[in-house]
């Protein structure tokens, strides 16, 4: 009954936030004045900015085909799902005191459990050191550029290869966390987190994670961008029966294993290029990251590279692996990709009537340290060193500042490693409609 009322409240939410869209003003009280905006959602805020809400969120609905490696035997599989179906709140109580609550109806990002959403963040900070923040609750740790800028204005449709490998250093797992961060003056940012995770040893302590990221950016507006950083996280794996240490990837086809919508269900191919999840004890699981932009007018490179290490406690061999890609980007109308300092924002249209439009190329490697030969469900992996390449080719409308669509092909290609059927390289294409308010 209180999902059910839960549900129908952020219905009302949303309908109210996107009529808003109409109307606009100053109301004026007693006390301080309070500003209405409804640009992009519902805003209300004091003039003297003490208290403030926005009620806001985003709708991103997928589709997808793909065949090849992509699937078990080598057919043609599609999903449609929503990615994302967030409703968020933020705001400022009392001057210092800030708010983020985002809750996903998708299930795409959630916990795991049919029919249920999540919290994707749930967390409130405190600004009154400003520049230096402190946050607490659920959100995701710092780890690298690509997921440091939202998912409403990453450039690819799904984050790097590599970038999934290393799945576990960007979420809260349904855990806590506290976090510092701080602005350098107007050319870096520095952040740091400890987390405690929804794993438990065998004693019953929750699993603890640390990360870290440094950012150096000399130049950081949109259009003129230099950005260099660094990155580390750690968890303690130490006494926890058989964690999930698997280094997998989709290889940018999320269809192929969604946990919400339809995916491609028995068909899709997710392989584990190393690792288990089951029966074995490990130690420390450590991950390192390098991360690079430059952007100059309508034109943006990046580029991460990313390492794991699993340290054994057990007779099995530690895990090792490593990966990087590579992106270009270009916006054929003219506009800059939008920065905030320690990652890329927003595009917005110059011209309303034709919107604005990008065509990107990434390119994705990873290989991974593996002597366990596996025969699964939807793949056989040797026993040998594994490893994948991904091209990604896609081009994204900004239609305007609230919806955007986009395309992306995908082409993957694997060593070491194939499908039920001998296949070792797929294709697939992905579209998606954004809505963003």
């Amino acid at each position: 009954m209180i999902r059910k009322h839960f549900a129908g409240f952020a219905a009302s939410a949303l309908a109210l936030a996107i009529s808003a869209q109409a109307f606009a003003g100053t109301v004026t009280t007693d006390g301080a004045d309070i500003v209405v905006k409804t640009k992009g959602g519902l805003e209300v805020a004091t003039t003297d900015k003490s208290f403030s809400f926005k009620l806001g969120g985003r709708l991103q609905a997928d589709y997808g085909s793909f065949d090849g490696y992509y699937t078990r035997d080598g057919d043609t599989g599609d999903a449609a799902y929503f990615r994302r179906a967030y409703l968020e709140l933020a705001g400022v109580a009392y001057t210092d005191w800030a708010y983020n609550i985002s809750y996903d109806f998708s299930e795409n990002s959630g916990n795991g459990q049919a029919n249920s959403g999540n919290f994707d963040e749930a967390s409130f900070s405190y600004t009154g050191f400003a520049p230096l923040v402190i946050r607490a609750g659920r959100f995701d740790p710092d780890f690298g550029l690509e997921k440091a800028t939202s998912s409403k204005w990453v450039t690819a449709l799904e984050r790097s290869a590599p970038n999934e490998m290393i799945d576990w250093v960007n979420t809260h797992q349904d855990g806590m966390g506290l976090q510092l961060q701080y602005l350098i003056s107007n050319w870096g940012y520095a952040s740091t987190s400890v987390s405690s995770k929804d794993s438990n040893d065998r004693e019953g302590e929750s699993v603890k994670q640390f990360n870290g990221r440094l950012v150096v950016a000399p130049f950081a507006e949109a259009g003129n961008v230099l950005h260099f950083g660094v990155n580390f996280a750690q968890r303690d794996l130490d006494d926890v029966a058989g964690p999930d240490v698997r280094f997998r990837s989709r290889l940018g086809m999320r269809g192929v294993d969604t946990q919400g919508g339809n995916s491609a269900g028995n068909l899709g191919n997710r392989t584990v290029f190393a690792g288990t999840n089951a029966g074995q004890f490990w130690d420390q699981d450590k991950a390192f990251g390098l991360e690079a932009a430059w952007a100059t007018g309508p034109f943006s490179l990046q580029g991460e590279y990313f390492k794991r290490k699993t340290d054994s406690d057990g007779p099995q061999s530690d895990l090792k692996g490593d990966g990087f890609y590579a992106q270009a980007a270009y916006t054929l109308t003219g506009e800059a990709r939008g920065y905030k300092m320690g990652k890329f924002d927003a595009i917005k249209p110059a011209n309303k009537e034709i919107g604005a439009w990008e065509v990107y190329y990434r390119y994705d490697s990873l290989s991974v340290d593996n002597d366990v030969a596996l025969t699964a469900a939807t793949f056989i992996r040797e026993a040998d060193d594994t490893s994948a390449k991904v091209h990604n080719l896609g081009v994204n409308w900004y239609a305007n500042e609230a919806v955007k669509i986009s395309g992306m092909y995908t082409k993957a290609k694997v060593d070491k490693v194939t499908n039920l059927n001998g296949d070792d390289d797929g294709d697939g294409f992905v579209v998606r409609m954004q809505y963003v308010f």
